[in-house]
């Protein structure tokens, strides 16, 4: 009989993936998501019927319930970088696990993946690490043998790190960023759901995975390697933190008078936890651990930076065209 998983957050950046490489596995795939109609493209990950969108509001027990009874195993990919209305840090990131792992286990459910961080962390400064670490305690206490997969920073066409400072590239004169020197080890996206494949595939897996891509740089290096992809010179200015955390204060403060209306670019959160290095911890069980080798960034991010480029996919070609003789 065939497998039955289900995703929550299986129609964001990194649930899509995980979907379509459970899907190439054979596995029939509910799509658990709070916009079904806007994720009817998960459907082309598997034959007729094998990948199927389905509401879900991880925050209420019934809705998770529905969407878990007679699954076989269930991936929660759920996380915010930022809290907006009743979308808290507490409420996605430590009790939705909770809630899912519980309602999972009442089901009958003894396979679960949770999609974490590298920063989950109980005494974190910052409310994301801490309410991180807090949804891997409260479902481990209801799936002891869950596996946990602690990415660094996720990237892939879809991200919304290389692609955000790409887009500032192509319209400022400069780069500003927060935490110039603090390192980071950039994970592809379909790494990530390479992982999870294997540990579902394996019920002798269990506990946690730290996973973090073969190259450890600094922020700074990070931007001059997406520059020099899309071949603009800018200025990187490194924000100070504690100019930074007054930025974000201010950001914070229009959002809130303007109901949302003014979004901030920079949340105080968000400077707490570019503090703090995001690397895999040493002796921290890996990709290695599950027979992976991560790919390395310069073979995946010219796919999909190369659009913000001055000339886009044509930017190499009319540099070519420069060096042509004329008569």
């Amino acid at each position: 009989m065939t497998r039955l998983v289900t995703i929550f957050g299986g129609s964001g950046f990194v649930g899509r993936y995980v979907a379509r490489r459970l899907a190439r596995d054979g596995w029939r795939i509910r799509v658990a998501c709070r916009n079904p109609y806007e994720a009817l493209f998960v459907r082309t990950y598997g034959v007729v019927g094998q990948v199927e969108p389905v509401f879900c509001n991880v925050r209420d027990d019934d809705s998770v319930r529905k969407v878990t009874r007679g699954a076989d195993a269930v991936v929660n990919c759920v996380g915010i970088l930022e809290e907006s209305g009743k979308n808290t840090f507490r409420a996605l990131q430590a009790e939705a696990p909770a809630r899912i792992a519980r309602i999972a286990a009442e089901e009958g459910v003894t396979r679960m993946v949770q999609i974490s961080a590298i920063g989950a962390d109980e005494d974190a400064e910052s409310d994301y690490g801490r309410t991180k670490a807090e949804g891997e305690a409260a479902l481990l206490e209801h799936q002891p043998d869950a596996v946990i997969l602690r990415p660094s920073i996720v990237f892939g066409s879809e991200d919304e790190f290389f692609n955000r400072f790409a887009g500032m590239a192509r319209m400022s004169p400069m780069l500003p960023v927060v935490g110039a020197d603090t390192l980071f080890q950039p994970v592809h996206v379909d790494d990530v759901a390479a992982a999870v494949q294997v540990v579902l595939d394996d019920p002798g897996k269990r506990g946690v995975y730290e996973l973090g891509g073969p190259e450890v740089e600094t922020f700074r290096q990070l931007m001059k390697r997406m520059l020099k992809i899309v071949n603009r010179n800018k200025m990187i200015v490194n924000i100070p933190f504690g100019i930074a955390g007054a930025m974000a204060g201010v950001f914070g403060f229009f959002k809130t008078i303007t109901g949302g209306l003014a979004p901030a670019p920079l949340t105080t959160d968000q400077v707490k936890n570019l503090r703090v290095d995001n690397v895999v911890s040493d002796g921290a069980r890996g990709f290695a651990d599950l027979g992976l080798t991560p790919t390395a960034m310069e073979a995946v991010l010219p796919d999909y930076l190369y659009r913000y480029r001055k000339s886009g996919q044509y930017d190499a070609i009319k540099a070519s065209a420069k060096n042509l003789r004329t008569r």
